[in-house]
């Protein structure tokens, strides 16, 4: 059967990622704040999306912030919520957050589970506000990649560590 050109592979096209999800090597998760560690699995500078685990011990609080774009989520271990809101994402939970909404993402510090564990794919960024929603920061795919390179550059792993998982 002959091959149609528009289905041939190209030496342009960008090369895929295969990684172990939940490394063995501690060093592979970068703090992002206390009680909270990320694990980049792929780091698009093109669109500014952000595939990763987030990993969030008791206690931990991502703090207020607001999507400019839609953000999935696999919650993989343990169990999170939102203060805004009354429900639980659980292990096993799928979690659709829409744009233009501010929320904060806790694991309770007297909750059942020490840490949750949740997949994020998170396009576009985000937008840190304070209590009267006015804007302190941002987070993107850039600064993620910046964040990946200091803390592999200091943990041992080296600074290019994290070219694996950028695209």
């Amino acid at each position: 059967m002959p091959t149609l050109a528009a289905f041939q592979s190209s030496a342009h096209m960008v090369r895929e990622i295969v990684e172990l999800a939940q490394p063995a090597d501690e060093r592979e998760w970068v703090p992002q704040g206390e009680q909270i560690w990320f694990r980049p699995l792929m780091l698009d500078r093109t669109t500014g999306t952000v595939a990763n685990l987030l990993r969030v011990r008791r206690g931990g609080n991502l703090g207020r912030h607001i999507h400019n774009a839609p953000v999935f989520g696999y919650v993989i271990k343990g169990s999170w919520r939102y203060l805004e809101h009354d429900w639980v994402a659980s292990q096993g939970s799928f979690v659709y957050e829409p744009p233009g909404e501010v929320h904060t993402l806790v694991v309770d510090a007297q909750g059942e589970h020490d840490e949750m564990i949740t997949f994020f794919i998170v396009q576009g960024g985000l937008i840190k506000v304070d209590d009267d929603g006015k804007p302190v920061g941002y987070d993107n795919s850039l600064t993620k990649i910046a964040l990946c390179e200091r803390w592999y550059a200091q943990c041992g792993l080296g600074i290019d560590h994290v070219q694996r998982f950028v695209r």
